[in-house]
């Protein structure tokens, strides 16, 4: 009996044993069955990218398992890949940048997929640059007041380049860079007075601009068109992205137009910047817009003053009061003291309110009687405060100022 119990008990041992060694070889066997295979792609297949001259920044997707890289074939520090490694699915850009030189480019680039270099190269072509000189404002010239004054030129160029003035001893160079040039012009007693600037670069001669510079006569003592201002909407009614005065910039405020703070409506400067025109006033409070002093005088002078002026209209018609008080800061004796504008808009014939700028109605004459260098012209909508005031609103649209002197 003891013989047979010992017996059993082996076999007994060697079973469990044999079951453990196959469960262990199933198991791997399991494991080898779902291993994910390799794979690395470029989603879309791109083989390639043209960029233009301006470079740009291109984003690709990879679908991966595996440590991916992208390596450039060859020097050149104006591509790159970004990120140029990732260890699954991931995106990288090429970032390209702007050819500043007159030849055309290209580089390969190279994938590898755990340390194995794909068969497949990426290859990025950018086009060549071409010589350019462009100056701000070429065409229409540069308008320069009789009072004199600094100005500046503003241009770019891929070319060495330099400039001279003809007929312009009236002008000297204050400051040049890169990319402007800064002058200042000598006051004018003359007649109209006009300096021709040419900037050329001495390897490219046809790329030669040539641009008027026209001071107004001596008689101009103020000419304000507002075309420096770049705010908002043309069409009246539309005030979303006009600017309040004291928020101008330091730039803009320099040309010497300013306003009494109103302290009816926290000390706020209540003149609007548009696209090339001002607004005075909002609802509730009137706002002024006084001008630079008439420095150009040099004695006690007349002066006829015209500007144009529209009123404020809602888009369905309903319209604000439009009276416009008329005065100086400083000496002199104003032929007015207010006017009654009223060339209403029509935006169902003139919808970009640009006609309306145009018509005779929309011009207005005073004179000022013993003008002098410190006097400023000053024109407010209707009155500082309004409310209670008629409709309590006298919003007003000034442009085009211009103050001459009369004999």
């Amino acid at each position: 009996m003891k013989t047979r119990d010992k017996i059993d008990i082996s076999n007994l041992s060697k079973l469990w044993i044999f079951i453990l060694l196959l469960a262990v070889l199933v198991g791997c066997s399991d494991d080898e069955g779902v291993a994910e295979a390799p794979y690395f792609s470029i989603e879309e297949n791109p083989i390639g990218l043209s960029v233009d001259v301006n470079g740009l920044t291109q984003s690709y997707v990879v679908r991966s398992n595996q440590p991916w890289e992208v390596i450039a074939q060859s020097e050149g520090n104006w591509v790159k890949a970004f990120p140029n490694k990732g260890n699954d699915d991931g995106i990288f850009k090429f970032i390209v940048e702007e050819n500043d030189t007159f030849e055309a480019r290209v580089i390969n680039f190279a994938f590898l997929v755990n340390g194995t270099e794909q068969p497949a190269l990426f290859r990025i072509n950018q086009e060549a640059n071409v010589p350019f000189i462009n100056v701000q404002n070429a065409d229409a010239g540069i308008a320069v007041p009789s009072v004199g004054g600094d100005f500046q030129i503003n241009l770019n160029a891929n070319v060495d380049w330099s400039y001279q003035i003809t007929n312009g001893q009236w002008i000297s160079e204050l400051e040049i860079g890169e990319t402007f040039i800064k002058l200042s012009a000598e006051k004018n007693k003359g007649t109209e007075r006009v300096a021709t600037l040419t900037v050329k670069s001495a390897n490219y001669p046809t790329l030669t601009k040539n641009i008027a510079i026209t001071q107004s006569d001596g008689s101009i003592v103020l000419e304000e068109y507002f075309d420096w201002l770049t705010y908002g909407s043309t069409i009246f009614y539309t005030t979303s992205g006009e600017k309040r005065m004291d928020s101008w910039t330091d730039d803009e405020l320099n040309r010497g137009w300013s306003s009494t703070p109103n302290t009816n409506s926290s000390n706020q400067q209540v003149v609007y910047a548009r696209t090339g025109f001002v607004k005075l006033g909002k609802t509730g409070y009137g706002g002024d817009l006084i001008s630079p002093k008439f420095s150009i005088l040099d004695e006690e002078t007349n002066v006829k003053v015209t500007f144009k002026a529209v009123p404020y209209q809602t888009k369905k018609g309903t319209q604000d009061d439009n009276l416009l008080k008329v005065g100086v800061v400083g000496p002199g004796t104003p032929s007015a003291e207010a006017f009654t504008i009223g060339n209403w808009p029509d935006y169902s014939t003139d919808p970009e309110c640009i006609a309306i700028w145009q018509a005779p109605s929309a011009t207005y004459t005073f004179t000022i009687t013993g003008a002098t260098s410190e006097t400023q012209l000053r024109l407010l909508g209707g009155d500082f405060t309004l409310a209670g005031v008629g409709k309590g609103k006298n919003r007003i649209f000034i442009d085009d100022i211009k103050v001459e002197i009369i004999e």
